[in-house]
C-alpha cells in the first residue's frame, strides 16, 4: 500500500476529479494515486466540516496534513474572509491541492510542502487537521502539541480522529497542552475534538 504521508512523487499518476457538496457550495477536488481517500471525501473530514462554525473575529486558518485540500478549500468557500494556508509532507498532495484551489476559484489560499509546521512561519486563528494516523502516534502528537505555538490567543485547534485510532489519548494530549478539550461531536466512532488557546 502506498504511504500517503511520505513523499511519493514517483508513483504512477492518474488524476481524477471528486465532486463534493459542502453546505451551499459545490466543490471539485483533483485526486490521484498516493493520497489519502483518493476516491471520495472521507467520512471523518465530512463530520469535521459539518461541525465547523468559524466566527468573523477569526481571520486565518491552517489545514495541517491537507491532502488534496478538502478541509482548507471547503472552509475558504464557506468563510470567504479567511486567509487560508494548507500544508502536507506529500509533494503530490500539495500539487493536487493547488490544482483544486484553481479549479474552485478561491483566492487568498495556498498549499505548500511542510513536514507538520516546519515551513509554517506565522500564527493562525484556527488550525484544522484530519491527522495522518498511519504516520504514527508521534506525528499525530506533534501536530497537537506544536499547534499551540502556531495559534493566536483565543485560537482554536479542531481535529477529527477515530476512537479506535486514539481519540481518548489525543483528547488527553490536547488537555495537557491547552488546558481544555471539548468533544464537539461523536459520529460512528469519529470524534471531533476542539481546544482553545487562552
Amino acid at each position: 500500500m502506498a504511504h500517503y504521508y511520505t513523499n511519493n512523487i514517483d508513483l504512477k499518476s492518474q488524476e481524477t476529479k471528486i465532486s463534493f457538496d459542502y453546505r451551499d457550495h459545490h466543490l471539485t477536488f483533483v485526486s490521484d494515486f498516493g493520497v489519502f481517500s483518493k476516491d471520495r471525501v472521507d467520512y471523518g473530514s465530512r463530520v469535521l466540516l459539518e461541525c465547523m462554525n468559524i466566527s468573523s473575529s477569526h481571520q486565518s486558518l491552517l489545514d495541517v496534513g491537507c491532502g488534496y485540500g478538502t478541509l482548507g478549500i471547503s472552509l475558504k468557500k464557506e468563510y470567504p474572509w479567511l486567509h487560508v494556508e494548507m500544508v502536507d509532507v506529500n509533494e503530490r498532495a500539495v500539487h493536487l491541492a493547488n490544482e483544486s484551489i484553481q479549479l474552485n476559484g478561491v483566492d487568498d489560499i495556498e498549499a505548500y510542502v511542510s513536514s507538520i509546521y516546519e515551513n509554517v512561519s506565522h500564527c493562525f486563528d484556527v488550525i484544522v487537521s484530519n491527522p495522518p494516523i498511519r504516520a504514527g502516534k508521534k506525528v499525530v502528537f506533534d501536530i497537537l502539541e506544536k499547534a499551540y505555538d502556531h495559534l493566536n490567543n483565543q485560537g482554536e485547534l479542531v481535529i477529527v480522529i477515530q476512537k479506535k485510532q486514539g481519540a481518548p489519548s489525543a483528547k488527553k494530549k490536547m488537555e495537557e497542552v491547552f488546558g481544555n478539550c471539548e468533544i464537539v461531536k461523536r459520529d460512528k466512532g469519529y470524534f471531533i475534538l476542539k481546544s482553545i488557546k487562552h
